[in-house]
């Protein structure tokens, strides 16, 4: 979930050193690391963030048939949002986006 969340990306020699866990970090730095990934999940749009989670969550507990449709069905649904068009407007402006969370 953090790496859907938060758009990081995993290298094999991170992912065999962690196990295949989320991150680690030394506990003088854990709430300071905390807040940046929380930060940077609350700068995403909220109804993205949100699918993106059910997607997660679902994909968890149904067969993968299933989950794919689920996945697929929520990301046609960013479609119908507010956020989705600043995002893609952002993106080919070469700008942050403003998200609304509509």
């Amino acid at each position: 979930m953090d790496m859907c969340l938060t758009g990081r990306r995993m290298d094999a020699e991170e992912a065999e050193r962690s196990g295949l866990v989320a991150r680690v970090f030394p506990e003088t730095s854990l709430m300071e690391e905390t807040l940046k990934i929380a930060a940077k999940i609350a700068s995403f749009s909220q109804p993205a963030a949100a699918m993106i989670k059910q997607s997660i969550n679902t994909s968890m507990a149904t067969p993968l048939p299933e989950g794919i449709r689920q996945e697929r069905h929520l990301f046609y649904s960013t479609f119908a949002t507010e956020d989705q068009k600043e995002g893609m407007a952002a993106f080919t402006e070469k700008r942050k986006p403003d998200f609304k969370h509509r």
